[in-house]
């Protein structure tokens, strides 16, 4: 089965007028990854009232903080995937230009 992909056209200066919305986009994300991690951090550990342990925190046992690190890590990307994705199809409806590549 072969799959035909249109390969999107990518200017200079488009990927130079998307780097300031690539910035505000990117800070965006992290603020919406943050919170989305806090909130699913309270439903892994109920039991815990403090923010997901960090790896320097020493009271808190290394598998925690791994399952921490993974699950923060796991959000993080995809979020800043849908985010990418999202800004750069945007773009390219405002612009007709691709921003990436």
């Amino acid at each position: 089965m072969t799959s035909t992909r249109r390969e999107k056209t990518t200017s200079r200066s488009a990927k130079l007028l998307y780097r300031p919305w690539g910035l505000v986009a990117s800070m965006l994300g992290g603020l919406i990854a943050s919170q989305l991690f806090q909130q699913v951090w309270k439903r892994v550990d109920p039991a815990s009232t403090d923010d997901p342990p960090k790896p320097l925190q020493s009271e808190y046992p290394l598998p925690k903080i791994l399952v921490a690190a993974m699950i923060q890590g796991a959000i993080f990307s995809v979020i800043r995937a849908l985010i990418d994705r999202g800004g750069a199809r945007a773009f390219e409806r405002v612009t007709g230009d691709w921003p990436g590549d």
